[in-house]
Protein backbone atom coordinates (compact mmCIF):
# COMPACT_ATOMS: atom_id res chain seq x y z
CA UNK A 1 0.00 0.00 0.00
CA UNK A 2 2.87 2.33 0.84
CA UNK A 3 4.49 1.67 -2.54
CA UNK A 4 1.24 2.50 -4.33
CA UNK A 5 0.81 5.73 -2.36
CA UNK A 6 4.39 6.72 -3.19
CA UNK A 7 3.74 6.02 -6.87
CA UNK A 8 0.62 8.23 -6.82
CA UNK A 9 2.54 11.00 -5.06
CA UNK A 10 5.32 10.81 -7.65
CA UNK A 11 2.78 10.77 -10.46
CA UNK A 12 1.13 13.94 -9.16
CA UNK A 13 4.55 15.58 -8.84
CA UNK A 14 5.40 14.68 -12.45
CA UNK A 15 2.15 16.27 -13.61
CA UNK A 16 2.58 19.37 -11.45
CA UNK A 17 6.19 19.88 -12.55
CA UNK A 18 5.35 19.19 -16.21
CA UNK A 19 7.97 16.47 -16.56
CA UNK A 20 9.60 16.74 -20.03
CA UNK A 21 9.04 13.06 -20.87
CA UNK A 22 5.40 13.36 -19.81
CA UNK A 23 4.88 16.54 -21.84
CA UNK A 24 6.50 14.96 -24.92
CA UNK A 25 4.26 11.89 -24.78
CA UNK A 26 1.06 13.85 -24.15
CA UNK A 27 1.89 16.36 -26.88
CA UNK A 28 2.45 13.63 -29.46
CA UNK A 29 -0.77 11.89 -28.39
CA UNK A 30 -2.80 15.04 -28.88
CA UNK A 31 -1.09 15.89 -32.17
CA UNK A 32 -1.69 12.42 -33.64
CA UNK A 33 -5.28 12.11 -32.40
CA UNK A 34 -6.35 15.62 -33.45
CA UNK A 35 -4.83 15.17 -36.91
CA UNK A 36 -6.58 11.81 -37.30
CA UNK A 37 -9.83 13.41 -36.14
CA UNK A 38 -9.52 16.22 -38.69
CA UNK A 39 -8.91 13.73 -41.50
CA UNK A 40 -11.82 11.51 -40.43
CA UNK A 41 -14.19 14.48 -40.14
CA UNK A 42 -13.16 15.93 -43.51
CA UNK A 43 -14.25 12.66 -45.12
CA UNK A 44 -16.84 11.38 -42.67
CA UNK A 45 -19.09 14.43 -42.25
CA UNK A 46 -20.00 14.79 -45.97
CA UNK A 47 -20.25 11.02 -46.42
CA UNK A 48 -22.47 10.68 -43.36
CA UNK A 49 -24.64 13.59 -44.47
CA UNK A 50 -25.11 12.05 -47.91
CA UNK A 51 -25.88 8.67 -46.39
CA UNK A 52 -28.46 10.19 -44.08
CA UNK A 53 -30.25 12.52 -46.50
CA UNK A 54 -30.03 10.89 -49.92
CA UNK A 55 -31.97 7.88 -51.18
CA UNK A 56 -30.16 5.47 -53.51
CA UNK A 57 -29.99 1.71 -54.21
CA UNK A 58 -27.99 -0.16 -51.59
CA UNK A 59 -28.34 2.61 -48.99
CA UNK A 60 -29.70 0.27 -46.30
CA UNK A 61 -26.90 -2.24 -46.86
CA UNK A 62 -24.34 0.56 -46.66
CA UNK A 63 -25.85 1.80 -43.38
CA UNK A 64 -25.59 -1.72 -41.95
CA UNK A 65 -21.97 -1.98 -43.10
CA UNK A 66 -21.02 1.36 -41.55
CA UNK A 67 -22.72 0.47 -38.27
CA UNK A 68 -20.94 -2.88 -38.25
CA UNK A 69 -17.60 -1.12 -38.56
CA UNK A 70 -18.25 0.65 -35.25
CA UNK A 71 -17.14 -2.53 -33.53
CA UNK A 72 -14.09 -3.07 -35.73
CA UNK A 73 -11.26 -4.43 -33.51
CA UNK A 74 -8.38 -1.90 -33.35
CA UNK A 75 -5.75 -4.62 -33.77
CA UNK A 76 -7.36 -5.63 -37.07
CA UNK A 77 -7.18 -2.02 -38.26
CA UNK A 78 -3.56 -1.88 -37.13
CA UNK A 79 -2.77 -5.07 -39.03
CA UNK A 80 -4.40 -3.80 -42.22
CA UNK A 81 -2.56 -0.46 -42.04
CA UNK A 82 0.67 -2.31 -41.25
CA UNK A 83 0.26 -4.49 -44.37
CA UNK A 84 -0.61 -1.42 -46.43
CA UNK A 85 2.50 0.49 -45.34
CA UNK A 86 4.97 -2.39 -45.09
CA UNK A 87 7.70 -2.70 -47.69
CA UNK A 88 5.73 -5.39 -49.52
CA UNK A 89 2.53 -3.35 -49.34
CA UNK A 90 1.11 -0.99 -51.97
CA UNK A 91 2.23 2.10 -50.00
CA UNK A 92 5.55 0.71 -48.85
CA UNK A 93 7.45 3.28 -50.89
CA UNK A 94 6.27 6.05 -48.57
CA UNK A 95 8.39 4.65 -45.71
CA UNK A 96 5.62 5.71 -43.33
CA UNK A 97 5.56 2.62 -41.12
CA UNK A 98 6.61 3.26 -37.50
CA UNK A 99 6.04 7.00 -37.89
CA UNK A 100 3.34 9.32 -36.50
CA UNK A 101 1.82 9.40 -39.99
CA UNK A 102 1.05 5.68 -39.79
CA UNK A 103 -0.56 6.22 -36.40
CA UNK A 104 -2.68 9.04 -37.80
CA UNK A 105 -3.89 6.77 -40.61
CA UNK A 106 -4.78 3.93 -38.23
CA UNK A 107 -6.67 6.24 -35.88
CA UNK A 108 -8.47 7.97 -38.76
CA UNK A 109 -9.70 4.58 -40.01
CA UNK A 110 -11.01 3.80 -36.51
CA UNK A 111 -12.72 7.18 -36.12
CA UNK A 112 -14.28 7.32 -39.60
CA UNK A 113 -17.15 4.84 -38.99
CA UNK A 114 -18.12 6.71 -35.81
CA UNK A 115 -18.30 10.04 -37.60
CA UNK A 116 -20.15 8.62 -40.62
CA UNK A 117 -22.70 6.63 -38.57
CA UNK A 118 -23.54 9.42 -36.11
CA UNK A 119 -23.66 12.05 -38.86
CA UNK A 120 -25.97 9.87 -40.96
CA UNK A 121 -28.34 9.35 -38.01
CA UNK A 122 -28.38 13.08 -37.17
CA UNK A 123 -28.90 14.26 -40.74
CA UNK A 124 -31.59 11.64 -41.45
CA UNK A 125 -33.55 12.80 -38.39
CA UNK A 126 -33.25 16.46 -39.39
CA UNK A 127 -34.16 15.72 -43.01
CA UNK A 128 -37.41 14.13 -41.85
CA UNK A 129 -38.12 16.97 -39.41
CA UNK A 130 -37.54 19.75 -41.96
CA UNK A 131 -38.81 17.90 -45.04
CA UNK A 132 -41.80 20.21 -45.60
CA UNK A 133 -39.79 23.42 -45.14
CA UNK A 134 -37.06 22.24 -47.47
CA UNK A 135 -39.59 21.27 -50.14
CA UNK A 136 -41.34 24.64 -49.86
CA UNK A 137 -38.01 26.36 -50.44
CA UNK A 138 -37.30 24.16 -53.45
CA UNK A 139 -34.19 22.70 -51.85
CA UNK A 140 -33.40 19.26 -53.22
CA UNK A 141 -31.50 16.63 -51.21
CA UNK A 142 -28.06 17.80 -52.40
CA UNK A 143 -28.77 21.48 -51.77
CA UNK A 144 -30.17 20.66 -48.33
CA UNK A 145 -27.02 18.93 -47.08
CA UNK A 146 -25.13 22.09 -45.95
CA UNK A 147 -28.24 23.38 -44.17
CA UNK A 148 -28.78 20.07 -42.38
CA UNK A 149 -25.15 19.95 -41.27
CA UNK A 150 -25.40 23.46 -39.84
CA UNK A 151 -28.70 22.67 -38.07
CA UNK A 152 -27.21 19.52 -36.55
CA UNK A 153 -23.95 21.12 -35.42
CA UNK A 154 -24.52 20.38 -31.71
CA UNK A 155 -25.16 16.67 -32.30
CA UNK A 156 -22.33 16.51 -34.83
CA UNK A 157 -19.95 18.04 -32.30
CA UNK A 158 -20.85 15.19 -29.97
CA UNK A 159 -19.94 12.75 -32.76
CA UNK A 160 -16.60 14.52 -33.20
CA UNK A 161 -15.91 14.33 -29.46
CA UNK A 162 -16.77 10.62 -29.48
CA UNK A 163 -14.27 10.10 -32.29
CA UNK A 164 -11.56 11.98 -30.40
CA UNK A 165 -12.19 9.90 -27.30
CA UNK A 166 -11.84 6.71 -29.33
CA UNK A 167 -8.55 7.94 -30.80
CA UNK A 168 -7.01 9.03 -27.50
CA UNK A 169 -7.84 5.73 -25.81
CA UNK A 170 -6.59 3.51 -28.65
CA UNK A 171 -3.59 1.25 -28.08
CA UNK A 172 -3.78 -1.88 -30.26
CA UNK A 173 -3.58 -0.26 -33.69
CA UNK A 174 -1.05 2.45 -32.87
CA UNK A 175 1.37 0.05 -31.21
CA UNK A 176 1.34 -2.13 -34.35
CA UNK A 177 1.95 0.66 -36.85
CA UNK A 178 3.89 3.03 -34.58
CA UNK A 179 6.14 0.59 -32.78
CA UNK A 180 6.05 2.55 -29.48
CA UNK A 181 9.44 4.14 -30.22
CA UNK A 182 10.73 6.55 -27.59
CA UNK A 183 10.79 10.22 -28.68
CA UNK A 184 9.16 9.24 -31.97
CA UNK A 185 5.89 7.28 -31.74
CA UNK A 186 5.27 6.77 -28.02
CA UNK A 187 1.80 8.02 -27.04
CA UNK A 188 -0.09 7.92 -23.75
CA UNK A 189 -1.75 4.51 -24.11
CA UNK A 190 1.34 2.70 -25.40
CA UNK A 191 3.54 4.40 -22.79
CA UNK A 192 1.18 3.31 -20.00
CA UNK A 193 1.40 -0.31 -21.17
CA UNK A 194 5.20 -0.14 -21.46
CA UNK A 195 5.90 1.64 -18.17
CA UNK A 196 3.56 -0.70 -16.28
CA UNK A 197 5.42 -3.73 -17.65
CA UNK A 198 8.70 -2.07 -16.65
CA UNK A 199 7.43 -1.38 -13.15
CA UNK A 200 7.59 2.41 -13.51
CA UNK A 201 4.17 2.94 -11.94
CA UNK A 202 4.70 6.66 -11.32
CA UNK A 203 4.94 7.59 -15.00
CA UNK A 204 2.19 5.13 -15.94
CA UNK A 205 -0.10 6.61 -13.28
CA UNK A 206 0.70 10.18 -14.32
CA UNK A 207 -0.22 9.36 -17.91
CA UNK A 208 -3.29 7.48 -16.74
CA UNK A 209 -4.48 10.45 -14.68
CA UNK A 210 -4.10 12.77 -17.67
CA UNK A 211 -5.89 10.32 -19.95
CA UNK A 212 -8.80 9.97 -17.51
CA UNK A 213 -8.95 13.75 -17.16
CA UNK A 214 -9.16 14.17 -20.93
CA UNK A 215 -11.87 11.52 -21.08
CA UNK A 216 -13.88 13.29 -18.38
CA UNK A 217 -13.53 16.62 -20.18
CA UNK A 218 -14.68 15.12 -23.48
CA UNK A 219 -17.65 13.38 -21.89
CA UNK A 220 -18.53 16.50 -19.93
CA UNK A 221 -18.44 18.58 -23.09
CA UNK A 222 -20.61 16.02 -24.92
CA UNK A 223 -23.13 15.97 -22.06
CA UNK A 224 -23.26 19.76 -21.94
CA UNK A 225 -23.86 19.98 -25.68
CA UNK A 226 -26.56 17.33 -25.50
CA UNK A 227 -28.38 19.16 -22.71
CA UNK A 228 -28.09 22.48 -24.54
CA UNK A 229 -29.52 20.99 -27.73
CA UNK A 230 -32.44 19.51 -25.76
CA UNK A 231 -33.20 22.88 -24.17
CA UNK A 232 -33.29 24.58 -27.56
CA UNK A 233 -35.28 21.81 -29.25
Amino acid sequence: MGELSAAFATALRLVAERDPVLVEIVSLSLRVSLTALACACALGLPLGAALGALRFPGRAALRVAVNSLLGLPPVVVGLLVYLLLSRAGPLGGLNALFTPSAMVLAQAVLILPIVVALTAATVESLAEEYADQLRSLGAGPWRALPTLLVEGRAQLTIAVLAGLGRALGEVGAVILVGGNIAHATRVMTTAIALETSRGDLALALALGLLLVTLSLLLNGAAYGLRQASLRHA
